[in-house]
């Protein structure tokens, strides 16, 4: 079951304060690259949550948020739908689909499941890339932010929009803590370690397999949502595979079922991404390098190391407390 450790409180407080560190002294580029960040953390949180606690690796993630920003989109533009309730909308799609896909490629596992959920992911690619209520391959524009002028707050704002996004963020990881840690949450934890003891007990393996990518699927839902508010114009590259891959990438980076490994993964990867990119075209060819790395050191990610490393510390101290009140009185 998942539990927060002190160390992971602490690395919650870090990050919020360094986002509303940003949010409230960057300018303009950098409030772009937080509103990036954030979006993305969403997304790898959704992912995080079938990978990371149920075995379930998506590669059809990227395309669920694509629904996500395409619902919006349309029931927005082409509806004439209010943009709160085209948000909702737009979010329940995104989690029916979701849990549809679960159902059907429950009784997968590994690579197949992969294999799956990577079809699902480029049929609704090129259902997107051919259609042309969709725009076709020239996309969507003219997408309209959520109106909150009725509270005083105008979203057209870059930084009140970077605010929404962390405060979607909070939300979504609160909302991900509270399933796994409900009876589906362990049930589904189950389900991973010994899935055919829980059919014994008389699980119904698929529909809780079903249950959790649903709800993945809306987090990725909303990610959609808030990518299409941010740059208001979608294309289909925002459900391409390689948008999945990537979502995979940096949720490895970060530190596979931890939950907020993902969240540092997102920004270290962002970040990286920006900085590299401007030095070289070959920016994925070192980020490439440093994800081998950390795949080789047999840590969990990013936030797997540091984990490790005051476990670690912990037992040396533990298993040695005379020395360490040497060491403090020298």
């Amino acid at each position: 079951m998942f539990r927060h450790t002190p160390l992971r409180y602490a690395a919650l407080v870090v990050l919020t304060s360094a986002a509303l560190f940003q949010a409230f002294t960057a300018q303009y580029f950098g409030l772009e690259i937080l509103t990036e960040i954030l979006i993305l953390a969403i997304l790898v949180l959704a992912l995080d949550i079938v990978a990371g606690f149920g075995g379930m690796v998506s590669l059809c993630h990227g395309a669920l948020m694509g629904v996500g920003a395409y619902g919006y989109a349309v029931l927005s533009t082409k509806a004439g739908l209010t943009p709160p309730v085209a948000m909702a909308a737009a979010v329940g799609i995104t989690a029916s689909i979701s849990w549809i896909i679960g159902a059907i490629c429950s009784r997968s596992n590994g690579i197949y499941f992969i294999m799956a959920t990577l079809a699902f992911g480029q049929m609704a690619y090129s259902y997107v890339f051919e259609a042309p209520i969709f725009g076709g391959d020239d996309g969507l524009g003219g997408i309209e932010r959520l109106d909150l002028s009725f509270i005083g707050v105008d979203l057209n704002d870059t930084r009140t929009f970077a605010l929404f996004c962390l405060v979607a963020l909070v939300a979504m990881y609160g909302l991900a803590v509270m399933v796994l840690r409900s009876g589906l949450g362990r049930s589904f934890s189950g389900v991973m370690h010994n899935e055919q003891r829980m059919r014994a007990l008389g699980l119904t393996v698929w529909r809780v397999k079903a249950d959790v990518f649903g709800i993945s699927g809306l987090i990725a839902g909303v990610a959609g949502v808030l990518a299409a508010q941010h740059i208001m114009y979608i294309s289909p590259g925002l459900m391409a595979w390689t948008v999945s891959g990537e979502a995979l990438v940096v949720v490895i980076f970060g530190g596979l079922g931890t939950l907020v490994g993902p969240l540092v993964g997102a920004a270290v990867f962002v970040v990286l991404k920006h900085e590299l990119s401007s030095l070289t075209t070959y920016w994925h060819l070192i980020v490439g390098v440093i994800l081998i790395g950390v795949v080789m050191s047999r840590t969990n990610g990013i936030f797997g190391f540091i984990e490790d490393y005051f476990a670690a510390r912990n037992k040396a101290v533990e298993a040695n407390p005379k020395a360490t009140e040497v060491t403090k009185d020298a």
